[in-house]
């Protein structure tokens, strides 16, 4: 094959002097569509299948083809209530895909892992105000103040949620490089972080350790997560409470050494004694209050020991106020309490050691993503979760 030399030369010369030379082409695989299909949610409980132009990428995006995402509670309360004002956009943010083409600058991922085309990816965030930020800077607490995909108002690329054929990963934006998960636990990467989070939290009091007793309350994806984390963890008394046998019996194969359903139980003086009961006669030493009820928060407190310790993590957005005697519940108990929310980017790589750890110590974690839809199904899959039909809700491309 015959080499053009001068011309490798000039190019070669041009970067080293910093000026600029023959235009370098964006690395890509294979035929890449010019448009993209897009679930945008046009008004309340309507999704609309679009169709927006695949925009040019700069030198510091990803161009990712959507795999799948899941549905999160979130999701489920703009789809019915529009509680952030954001109607129209194109909503999923727990999704996950593989790299189809990229800018030339993209090397390698938040945690200095190479990128390539055909890796799979997760995004976490976009601090607006410290792009070049990674995962070992720690003055970041959580989220808060940052954007994350499938929030972001719409704008002229469109596609800025996961509930698509392609996500455009702007630069200056977190992105792992999550090629060794299956795609079930890709799926999973998001909200289990908000629960490495709360652990991180609930261990910073000085009071969770692996001899502790533990209630998890409320049996959703966010309970029965934060109960595998536990068991990965290595703790092995775990309580789980809530109404529906079939997710406390759930709560059993990922790790509860027992269950409490309050609805067998009349009156909090009643339900108190059960989850004594079930730690053979002890309240708990830690607690998770994981519902976005403001009576379960009331009643968390009645379960836990003296000088035990709660993490709050049930109200990502405003569910009510909740009714407590400081005197009785908090002061005179010394209950030490934290509240949680979303996650850093160092509670991203945790995550994907716990999906490892759970996998190998046989916690069916995939059994949480409970229905599967076509993007074209996305309606239906936003009211079988209002419906609580399942547990986890996940949109599949093909």
């Amino acid at each position: 094959m015959e080499m053009n030399i001068e011309a490798i030369v000039k190019q070669v010369l041009a970067e080293m002097q910093g000026t600029p030379g023959a235009t370098v082409a964006p690395k890509q695989a294979g035929v890449i569509p010019k448009t993209s299909k897009a679930a945008m949610l046009t008004a309340l409980e309507n999704y609309e299948i679009k169709e927006f132009p695949i925009p040019e990428l700069g030198d510091d995006d990803i161009l990712v083809k959507v795999e799948g995402c899941g549905v999160c509670g979130t999701d489920a309360h703009e789809f019915k209530r529009d509680p952030f004002g954001l109607i129209p956009l194109v909503l999923g943010h727990e999704g996950t895909g593989e790299i189809v083409k990229m800018g030339k600058n993209v090397k390698k991922d938040s945690a200095g892992k190479p990128l390539t085309i055909g890796d799979k990816v997760v995004t976490c965030m976009i601090f607006k105000d410290n792009p070049d930020i990674t995962m070992f800077d720690l003055n970041k607490q959580n989220v808060g103040g940052a954007d994350v995909y499938g929030l972001l108002p719409d704008d002229d690329i469109h596609l800025n949620g996961w509930f698509a054929d392609y996500l455009v990963i702007r630069g200056g934006s977190t992105v792992f490089n999550v090629s060794d998960l299956d795609l079930e636990s890709r799926i999973l990467i998001e909200p289990s972080a908000v629960l490495i989070h709360a652990v991180e939290r609930a261990k910073s009091t000085g009071i969770l350790r692996f001899n502790s007793r533990v209630a998890v309350q409320g049996c959703g994806p966010i309970g029965l997560i934060c109960i595998a984390i536990l068991k990965t963890m290595g703790v092995q008394n775990i309580v789980a409470i809530d109404g529906e046998q079939k997710r406390l019996d759930f709560a059993k194969e990922l790790g509860a050494s027992a269950t409490v359903n309050f609805k067998d139980f009349q009156g909090i003086e009643a339900l108190t004694d059960g989850v004594k009961a079930a730690f053979g006669g002890y309240l708990a030493d830690f607690a998770f209050q994981c519902t976005g009820s403001p009576i379960a928060h009331a009643n968390i407190y009645k379960f836990i020991r003296n000088g035990g310790g709660l993490c709050e993590l049930g109200f990502f957005i405003n569910g009510g106020d909740a009714t407590i005697n400081p005197h009785f519940d908090i002061c005179s108990k010394e209950i030490t309490t934290v509240g949680s929310w979303v996650y850093t980017l160092r509670d991203y790589a945790t995550t994907f050691d716990f999906l490892k750890g759970a996998k190998a110590i046989g916690l069916p974690i995939h059994k949480l993503i409970t229905h599967k839809f076509p993007l074209s199904q996305i309606n239906e899959a936003h009211i079988t979760n209002l419906k609580m039909e399942g547990l986890k809700i996940a949109i599949i491309n093909e």
